[in-house]
């Protein structure tokens, strides 16, 4: 791996930014790592954002992406089984789910979600949003959250299902549903915290949101000055304070 550039050679200034994959549970945290990587480094990434699943599909299909930050470790790894990834990668980061509700909700977040549980039973749940739990992870994570607590099954004809975890959580926060389970970071995001209440959900009720990321076969070197500066002291500041539990720590 090649090690972090501090300043940008003119020619490397020059190339066409490299597409950044992003699981969307990072989207106000890995914006703020760009811009610093551009402010420190004169280099630029692009980002898109959306679900680990439809990435590693698209990965699959061609899609000309540089680095792949997952939410769910294992489609990294599959991938690499594969042939798609220069290795394994590395993991950088550990996410938490969050019962969110919008302000003016009769829904009170909390982390046994037992209000979410007795609302229910009442019949006083009309919409309630998590992310497609078929190919996000922060979904199959909230899917998992709901069957240990008891209640998947009786909630599921009121789920309003987001194509990714920020799209549940637009969907939760709308003031057309009591709430949602979303990602941490997202709850603590400045765009996001200011529109509602949220809970952290007892992490031994899923498996680990363990998040891994990868550099792909036709990485360039922008691509790796960024991968390796995800695990800079300046970017592990931004995502602890986004609420991930960073390696090592």
């Amino acid at each position: 791996m090649a090690s972090l550039t501090l300043a940008a050679s003119p020619a490397l200034a020059q190339q066409d930014a490299p597409v950044v994959a992003a699981a969307s549970d990072l989207q106000f945290a890995v914006e703020e790592i760009a811009a610093a990587f551009q402010a420190e480094t004169g280099m630029r990434v692009r980002l898109s954002m959306g679900s680990t699943g439809n990435f590693a599909r698209q990965i699959r299909e061609g899609a000309p992406f540089q680095i792949f930050m997952a939410a769910d470790e294992q489609f990294v790894l599959d991938l690499h089984r594969d042939g798609f990834t220069r290795d394994e990668g590395d993991l950088y980061a550990i996410g938490r789910l969050a019962i969110m509700v919008p302000h003016g909700s009769a829904l009170t977040p909390d982390p046994e979600l037992d209000n979410l549980a007795e609302m229910l039973a009442a019949g006083r749940i009309t919409r309630f949003a998590i992310a497609n739990p078929d190919h996000a992870p922060y979904g199959q994570r909230a899917r998992e959250a709901l069957m240990t607590r008891g209640i998947w099954d009786d909630l599921q004809p009121f789920m309003v299902l987001g194509e990714n975890v920020s799209q549940a959580a637009a969907f939760a926060l709308s003031g057309n549903a009591e709430g949602g389970i979303i990602a941490h970071s997202l709850a603590l995001a400045p765009q996001v915290a200011p529109q509602g209440t949220y809970a952290l959900i007892p992490e031994d009720w899923h498996e680990p949101l363990r998040q891994r990321m990868v550099l792909l076969n036709d990485a360039g070197p922008v691509a790796e000055a960024f991968y390796d500066y995800m695990m800079q002291p300046a970017a592990r500041a931004i995502m602890e304070r986004y609420g991930f539990v960073l390696p090592g720590e």
